[in-house]
């Protein structure tokens, strides 16, 4: 391969090809539109100026488009974040907030180089799906204030926008519909004169790039143990949902990331937005659909290009951007939530080939999440729910089954299946103690050893048949049972 091939073949996708550029640059455009409003919205919930949200929105889209592990995933600031910093800026201070967000970038640093991102795997797809259908139902939920209490015109505006983005596809694809939605409403009202909310009554965009320093904290132990708790809860809170998110993107891309890469990358991203004066986030589920499954973006230069164009429509055009009507921003987040909502999920046909335990933890999830407008903590509940409903379905597979000898001095008991806590309770009571012959054998060959509890439920066998002056042998292990047996035989109990 020569030089100049090589050299062809590490550019990446969108600097050669013009229709990938063209998308991933449309994409960029209409993410910055909509992360303006929900930045806003957010720095609310925190308790800090405007700009201090669309600054963590720019810093963190920039940062995260060149070290996170997903491509095309957007992460800025996020409700999620700033519920958890709120308490702590409204008692302590902007200085502590930032303080928090650059230690909270530490701990992710920390947790994903110690490999954090490979307990992904122990959440299991009935809470995925029931982490994206809550998803949805959180969007969606997110505009009803939007849609109430506001002049008539909204209604025909939002209708107008959803109409817009379902069939100007049909079309062409050319341009994102949710672009050609905002920008058409956006001209309808001003050319109309149609006096309706705007992103402007959000809040005042700032006029100025952010600039790096330091936060305004003494540098003391005080500080530090103040601050602490509130970083290692935004720390897990947002690798929670940039972990998911991750997850997501694969599942609709049909690609892989590394997400790994991505819990350093967001501890990295958090640092940069902290130095920036930025009330910190994680990846933001809402605008990542709008950029991978509405507008079709696959890299990174659309993330790129999202926290760019946002500095650049607050700066340059902020009367502009100032002028779009919240209407059309709606529509394009209801449009959003109904495409990412798994409607296939819900089907009838669907619902009567699942297991009812998988429903129950989807559905727990989708409430959980719901309630508590807490995507991490619906994920924790749904995982721990579903090892529950595992451990109870896998417990009901260990049998015992009993076989006399011919001469009737021995009786051979086999047991089968998984031998955990939860099976092994009720291992004890599968014995004959005072009838059984005087030699018994326990034939494991079809069983496996998980944990102490086994062990500890053989050795209760073993003695009752031993205050009885029975034998017992335990015959049939394999490999791994027989060293858990080994190492832990005889050593559970005190007497």
């Amino acid at each position: 391969m020569t030089p100049a091939a090589r050299l062809r073949g590490l550019k990446p996708d969108w600097f050669t090809d013009p229709k990938v550029w063209r998308t991933e640059v449309l994409a960029g455009l209409v993410v910055a539109l909509a992360l303006i409003p929900e930045a806003i919205s957010f720095s609310i919930i925190a308790g800090v100026d405007p700009a201090i949200g669309l600054f963590a929105s720019f810093t963190m889209a920039v940062t995260m488009s060149v070290v996170g592990g997903r491509r095309a995933m957007i992460s800025a600031a996020t409700g999620a974040v700033a519920l958890v910093i709120a308490p702590l800026n409204r008692e302590h201070g902007l200085g502590h907030l930032v303080a928090a967000v650059i230690l909270a970038g530490v701990i992710q640093v920390a947790l994903g180089a110690l490999g954090v991102a490979k307990l992904m795997r122990f959440v299991p797809r009935s809470v995925m799906v029931g982490f994206v259908n809550a998803l949805a139902i959180l969007i969606f939920m997110a505009q009803v204030p939007e849609m109430h209490d506001v002049p008539w015109a909204v209604y025909p505006l939002i209708i107008g926008g959803l109409a817009l983005m379902i069939f100007f596809p049909k079309v062409t694809k050319v341009v994102p519909a949710p672009l050609v939605s905002i920008v058409v409403l956006t001209v309808i009202t001003l050319a109309a004169g149609i006096a309706v909310p705007t992103v402007g009554d959000k809040g005042e965009l700032p006029s100025s790039l952010p600039v790096p320093g330091l936060p305004d904290v003494p540098f003391t132990m005080d500080t530090l143990t103040t601050i602490a708790p509130y970083a290692l809860a935004m720390a897990l809170v947002g690798l929670m949902e940039s972990l998911m998110t991750a997850k997501l993107v694969d599942d609709i891309t049909d690609t892989h990331s590394s997400k790994t890469r991505e819990s350093v990358g967001q501890g990295i991203a958090n640092i940069v937005t902290g130095f920036f004066g930025g009330m910190g986030g994680c990846a933001m589920i809402g605008q990542t659909m709008i950029n991978v499954k509405v507008s079709g973006a696959r890299t990174r230069l659309s993330t790129f290009l999202a926290g760019s164009f946002l500095m650049v429509l607050c700066i340059v055009f902020g009367p502009v951007v100032s002028d779009i009507p919240m209407a059309a921003l709606v529509a394009v987040m209801v449009m959003v939530s109904f495409a990412t909502f798994d409607w296939h999920s819900i089907a009838p046909k669907t619902l009567k080939r699942m297991p009812a335990g998988e429903i129950a933890v989807m559905a727990i999830t989708v409430v959980v999440v719901v309630a508590t407008g807490n995507l991490a903590i619906g994920v924790v509940v749904g995982s721990v729910t579903a090892m529950v409903v595992f451990a109870k379905r896998v417990a009901h597979l260990a049998g015992v089954t009993a076989v006399t000898g011919p001469d009737g001095t021995t009786i051979v008991y086999t047991v089968t299946g998984e031998l955990f806590f939860a099976s092994s309770n009720d291992l004890v009571g599968q014995f004959n103690y005072n009838d059984d012959p005087d030699r018994i054998v326990i034939d494991l060959s079809a069983a496996h050893i998980w944990d102490a509890s086994s062990v500890a439920a053989l050795d209760a066998v073993e003695t009752k048949y031993g205050q009885r002056g029975k034998t017992v042998e335990i015959i049939g292990l394999n490999d791994p049972s027989a060293d858990l047996h080994g190492k832990l035989t005889g050593g559970l109990t005190s007497h």
